[in-house]
Formats: C-alpha cells, sequence, structure tokens
C-alpha cells in the first residue's frame, strides 16, 4: 500500500550509526564496571535491531517507517536505563529483544489468521477475566493494584486490556448489526467500556481509565452515526471524573499536587517537583551522560524517565522524542486512512490513539501540564509489559498498513 520506491536504507543506516555511538558512550560513562556480557549484548541488539529492519523491509510492503522510529525510541530510553541501573538496563535489553520477535509472531498472525472481526464476545470475555485476575490475584505497587505475579513474573494486566478494548471497539463499528438483536443495542458498548473504567478507578490505575476513555470517545465520534450518544458519553465523563474527585482520595490527590506541587514539595508533591528541577538543570544541551542526578527523580526509569533524559541529553532531545511520538501517531493515521478494510482501519486508528493518548499522558504529567497518573512512556520507559504490548500494537499497526485486500474477497463472495 505504501509506495517501496521510497527507501528506509538511509535512515537506517543512520540508526545504526546512532546505536554504535551510543554504544560507545555507555562504555565510556561505565569504564571499568563494564564486563564482557554486557558488551556482547549490546552488540546483539545493535545487530537485531538492524537486520530486524532489514527483513521487515522485505517481507511486508506497508509502512516501515513506523518501526525505525520505534527503535530510535527504545535506544534512547535503554541508554538512560543503563546509565541509570545497570542491572535493570541489561533486563530491559532482553525485554526489547524478546519484544521485537514479539512483534513478527503478533505480524504474522493477525495477518494471516482471519476473522479478527468475529469474534467481539472473545475480547470481551478475555478482558473481564484479566480484571478478575487482578483483584483475585494482584499486588498493590505505588498505591493501585495492577500488577500480577505468578512464578516470579510480575505483568500488568490492563495492558493486554487496552489491546482487548481496541478490538472490542473495532468489531461493534465493523459489524454494528451484531448487536442488534440485544435490547438496548446502542448502549452495550457504552455500558462494556464504562465498567472497565469503573473497574480501572476501584484498582486506582487512573492514567490507563484515562487511555481507555480517550481511544472509545475519539473512535465513536468518528463512526457513530447516533451523535446523541457522544453527547451521553461527554456528560458522564464530566459527572463521573466530578463524582471520583469527591470519593476517591487518591483523585484529590494527583489534582491538588498539579494545580501547586510547591506546597506538597516534601511529600506527595516530591515526584513533580524533581523532575521540574531535572528538567531545567539539564537546560537546551543537557548535564551529559553520567553528569546529573537522575537518583533524586523518583522512579527515573519509568514513569519520570523523560526528566532523566532532559536532565542528562537536554530539552532538544526531549523534543526530539515528542517529535519522535508525532510522527509515529501522523503515520499510524495516514495508515488507517489509506486501509480499505473497515476492521483494520478502526484497529490502526485505535493502536495511534493508544500511542498518542499514552504519551501525551505521561509527558503531560511529568511536565507539569497535566495531572500525574503513573503510566509508561512507550517503547522508552522500563517495564516488560509495556514494551511487550507496545510491540503487539505496533505489529497491528504494520499489518494494518498493508494492503488487505481479501477482506474485499470476503465481501464480494
Amino acid at each position: 500500500m505504501f509506495n517501496k520506491s521510497v527507501s528506509t536504507k538511509s535512515p537506517r543506516n543512520l540508526l545504526f550509526l546512532f546505536e554504535i555511538l551510543s554504544l560507545f558512550l555507555l562504555l565510556v560513562n561505565q569504564w571499568g564496571n563494564i564486563d564482557k556480557t554486557v558488551y556482547y549484548t549490546w552488540i546483539g541488539l545493535i545487530l537485531i535491531v538492524y537486520i530486524s529492519n532489514f527483513i521487515l523491509n522485505k517481507i511486508s510492503s506497508g509502512d516501515n517507517y513506523i518501526f525505525l522510529i520505534v527503535t530510535m525510541l527504545m535506544s534512547i530510553g535503554i541508554i538512560m536505563i543503563y546509565r541509570i541501573d545497570p542491572t535493570l538496563g541489561m533486563k530491559q535489553l532482553l525485554w526489547l529483544s524478546v519484544g521485537i520477535a514479539v512483534f513478527y509472531f503478533t505480524y504474522f498472525i493477525i495477518k494471516y489468521i482471519r476473522g479478527w472481526d468475529n469474534w467481539a464476545p472473545l475480547y470481551i470475555g478475555a478482558s473481564y477475566i484479566l480484571f478478575l485476575m487482578t483483584f483475585l490475584l494482584g499486588t498493590r505497587k505505588y498505591g493501585a493494584i495492577n500488577w500480577i505475579n505468578i512464578g516470579g513474573y510480575s505483568f500488568q494486566p490492563s495492558e493486554i486490556t487496552k489491546l482487548l478494548l481496541i478490538f472490542i471497539v473495532a468489531s461493534y463499528y465493523n459489524k454494528p448489526d451484531m448487536f442488534k438483536k440485544y435490547r438496548f443495542s446502542d448502549y452495550i458498548l457504552m455500558g462494556i467500556v464504562y465498567s472497565f473504567i469503573a473497574l480501572l478507578f476501584l484498582q486506582k490505575d487512573l492514567g490507563t481509565a484515562l487511555i481507555f476513555y480517550g481511544i472509545f470517545l475519539v473512535i465513536q465520534f468518528i463512526y457513530e452515526e447516533k451523535r446523541k450518544l457522544i453527547l451521553y458519553n461527554i456528560g458522564l465523563f464530566a459527572a463521573g471524573g466530578s463524582l471520583g474527585y469527591v470519593i476517591f482520595d487518591h483523585v484529590k490527590v494527583r489534582v491538588q499536587t498539579w494545580i501547586d506541587p510547591w506546597t506538597y514539595i516534601d511529600n506527595k508533591g516530591y515526584q513533580i517537583t524533581q523532575s521540574l528541577f531535572a528538567i531545567a538543570e539539564g537546560g537546551f544541551f543537557g548535564s551529559g551522560l553520567g553528569l546529573g542526578h537522575p537518583e533524586f527523580i523518583p522512579l527515573a526509569y519509568t514513569d519520570f524517565i523523560f526528566s532523566a533524559i532532559c536532565e542528562e541529553m537536554g530539552i532538544f532531545a526531549g523534543i526530539g522524542i515528542i517529535m519522535l511520538f508525532m510522527i509515529l501517531v501522523y503515520r499510524g493515521f495516514k495508515i488507517a486512512l489509506s486501509q480499505n478494510d473497515k476492521f483494520f482501519r478502526i484497529l490502526a486508528i485505535g493502536v495511534s490513539l493508544l500511542f498518542g493518548i499514552q504519551s501525551i499522558i505521561i509527558l503531560g504529567g511529568v511536565l507539569k501540564v497535566l495531572p500525574l497518573t503513573g503510566i509508561t512512556l512507550p517503547f522508552v520507559s522500563y517495564g516488560g509489559s509495556s514494551i511487550l504490548s507496545s510491540f503487539i500494537a505496533l505489529g497491528i499497526l504494520q499489518v494494518a498498513s498493508e494492503d488487505l485486500s481479501y477482506g474485499e474477497e470476503v465481501k464480494s463472495e
């Protein structure tokens, strides 16, 4: 579907040079403490990134720039994570390697298995099972119950539920007649989505709840023929948000520290104030890799990694990250506009919104433009669940960028 004559060779080579330069800087920064295992692992990842981009260009006729953008983002993230904590950096290296494998697995599964738009009940059932597992087996982490620990490995079920939500909404608007046989069929989708949001509020996972609402509202605005439902949706959000502020203390704290963090600088406003100090300290060009103090920023390797990057690599590096996300979302919408298959068009919109809304929420939070919500920056922050779900979403977007002519064939039969 996309013009293959536009070569990705040059940006791929530039990315390779960036990775080599990153390795050199890390070797200089960690000189004397780095062992051969780390050295070989890093070289291996550079080769994996380069070869993955090369293979993708051979097997996919779609938009191969989105994978290049993502590998650039994850390269910046891994540099900072390794600089903060080499042990976490090694774990992140392994997660990124697995994530790339998951990307290719998702690509082939989504591309060659048909009928994804027929399984809405399965997606809905799987989502409620994941919520139930979270409440039964979940552990509280940083105030929210959104982690499950099985066999020594922790993961966030909501990372999978985000993707299931996109499939549910895409299935509904692709085949709305499938739900017409039920009473109050117009309100079925809203009921499902708001039940998800209510469960996330009970888990105190406000960031994910906002992502759910944002994805649903935009897709509903595009595809819903009954415009009154959109007004109901906006009204329910306003009422729910106000009620949440009154009922839940954690919502009240997030709003208070957003409006005036300086009054609470010694306790609940400590995170955001340290984030602002770090960004200001770095200036336009940064203090230099290894010369800043990310240890003063709580959770500098996950939620606040953008602040740590700005401190040591500069505000220009931060602007570069924002621009990479903007280009990724732009290309995602471009993929949606070019896709003839309605189901995959909605999937492309949903995945693009997922990347866009999630990055806006966390970047807005660390810059004090929005209340803090405690979510990760896709492909940049540390976290296995986040990395894997983001690569699954990217695999879906990669398939959606191709010419899926079989969809037309099925409809014409």
